[in-house]
């Protein structure tokens, strides 16, 4: 456990360059070509920050990265957080304390890309929005499309066993449930937090 642990914290502190270095020569080109340097710096940071988080030891269904890769979709955009939400799990499909996703990945990279897009749709209502009601509308957001990631993946999971949709739901209903509630949380607590951070980063 030692020896993971200190693995994954050395994988951790170099994967903001190498990161950097392959957001900027194959992402950019694609879905990013109007972020300046300063911005894709900001982003390999964000999305090593959380690859790391994604990849540390925590409770099943509690993550963060929902609420990340929604938030960068209002500061970036709905393309590049698209992209940065499927890289992230991407990567946890891999190296997951978890496990390995398996052929549950794609359907874990397409319900976080949606998730991203919705932030970058999101970014119209922000600006001039009282803080209350953001933290409420992100707190509904947050379940909602918590929710249909959830979908998604135990509609992928319901696929790949042969199983009744039905019946894979109800199976999943419990960790649904704390994945929907804590997302709720997080969202509603977070969202304008972590969004004035990456404004005052990207402003230096």
């Amino acid at each position: 456990m030692r020896t993971y642990t200190s693995f994954l914290t050395k994988w951790c502190l170099n994967l903001p360059s190498a990161a950097e270095s392959f957001i900027g020569w194959i992402i950019q080109p694609i879905t990013m070509p109007s972020l300046t340097s300063r911005q894709v710096a900001l982003f390999s940071v964000f999305a090593a920050m959380c690859i790391g988080i994604q990849l540390a030891p925590r409770p099943p269904n509690v993550e963060f990265t929902s609420l990340i890769t929604f938030t960068m979709g209002v500061f970036f955009g709905s393309l590049p957080a698209g992209t940065f939400g499927a890289l992230v799990m991407f990567v946890n499909g891999f190296l997951s304390p978890w496990g390995f996703a398996g052929m549950i990945m794609p359907f874990q990279m397409a319900g976080m890309f949606i998730v991203g897009v919705a932030g970058g749709v999101y970014k119209r209502y922000v600006a001039g929005e009282r803080a209350g009601r953001l933290c409420v509308e992100a707190a509904v957001l947050g379940a909602f499309l918590t929710l249909i990631y959830d979908v998604i993946t135990n509609s992928g999971a319901a696929l790949l066993a042969g199983r009744a949709l039905i019946l894979t739901f109800f199976m999943g209903i419990a960790m649904s449930v704390v994945h929907i509630c804590s997302n709720t949380i997080f969202f509603g607590s977070a969202f304008i937090p972590l969004l004035k951070t990456l404004q005052k980063f990207s402003s230096r």
